[in-house]
């Protein structure tokens, strides 16, 4: 093998596809302060067990580690920003009102996403702490809109979900081992059948609702129908009713909704959603709430935020 050869999913970037990368990842900043966003930037590594507590524990798998040669501790290269920055904000700036930070950096991941995904993303990413309400929700969707529209891509659409939802259909359930994950992957995968076995023996009205989450995918009737459908629980009839006041409020943009929609970082605690556009093989943006996130560091505030990959929006933007 030739030793210039470069490992699988890992490459050089030339000198067009870099001014484009460097142009944009300039726009993109620029726009997040024109919204009132702070840059921060976080170490490429750390300690593993600062990197991988709390909301990084599903991190561990995507996650590069190494031994540091001065201490003899782990470190790991950071897979994801977003409990780097929520670390900032609670153990660094401690500040006690709104705080919006914003970064840009090359992340690690040991796998692809996809078949023509890199192990190297440059990630990009906003993030709002100290607002509960749905403000802030729609501040993070209305920034990644902008984002997009400064990067030129056309005719975005938004597809929403709320992790409340089957956070809900799963109370007064007993998850062993595996089974949650199993759960998560036959609803992402919209498999009736495969969901039928998996949760033959949970309570009957959360068994239906699970079944019922695989079909509630489209417009906005979509949440007409899941108030009729699933269990009249006053989490899930508050999700419903947030989603549909933040797709009311992004007038001119296509939005839809998977009420089954799981992918993406296991964080998640409330309102959710992932930015496509044409040419884009998986969504170009993925974001919502993650209250939870800096709990491990000492602040459970509420936060919100997105993240994209500068590399993947530039893949399909024309050169």
């Amino acid at each position: 093998m030739s030793a210039w050869v470069l490992p699988d999913h890992i490459a050089d970037v030339l000198p067009s596809e870099a001014r484009h990368i460097e142009e944009l990842r300039r726009d993109l900043l620029d726009m997040a302060r024109c919204y009132g966003y702070e840059l921060v930037m976080p170490p490429l590594l750390e300690h593993l067990e600062s990197l991988l507590t709390g909301a990084g524990e599903a991190l561990d798998l995507q996650t590069f580690k190494l031994v540091d040669q001065l201490s003899g501790r782990m470190m790991g290269l950071r897979a994801d920003s977003t409990p780097q920055v929520a670390r900032i904000d609670a153990h660094l700036l401690n500040r006690q009102g709104v705080t919006r930070l914003c970064y840009c950096g090359p992340v690690l991941h040991t796998r692809p996403g996809g078949p023509h995904a890199t192990r190297e993303p440059l990630q990009f990413g906003a993030e709002i702490y100290g607002h509960a309400g749905l403000e802030a929700d729609l501040e993070t969707l209305q920034l990644a809109l902008d984002c997009l529209k400064v990067a030129k891509v056309q005719s975005p659409s938004v597809d929403m979900a709320d992790a409340r939802i089957v956070h809900a259909l799963f109370e007064g359930v007993a998850l062993e081992g595996d089974l949650a994950e199993q759960v998560h992957a036959a609803l992402a995968a919209k498999d009736s059948s495969e969901l039928s076995v998996l949760t033959k023996n949970f309570p009957q009205s959360s068994r239906q609702g699970l079944l019922a989450l695989v079909q509630l995918y489209g417009d906005e009737k979509i949440l007409i129908e899941a108030e009729k459908v699933l269990p009249p629980s006053p989490v899930v009839r508050e999700a419903l009713l947030n989603l549909k006041w933040l797709a009311s409020h992004l007038e001119g943009t296509h939005v839809t909704f998977d009420l089954a929609d799981l992918r993406g970082y296991a964080y998640y605690t409330g309102a959710r959603f992932s930015i496509y556009a044409e040419g884009a093989s998986d969504a170009l943006v993925r974001g919502g709430r993650y209250d939870e996130v800096g709990a491990v560091f000492g602040r459970n505030r509420p936060a919100a935020g997105f993240s994209l990959d500068v590399k993947a929006l530039v893949g399909v933007l024309a050169a």
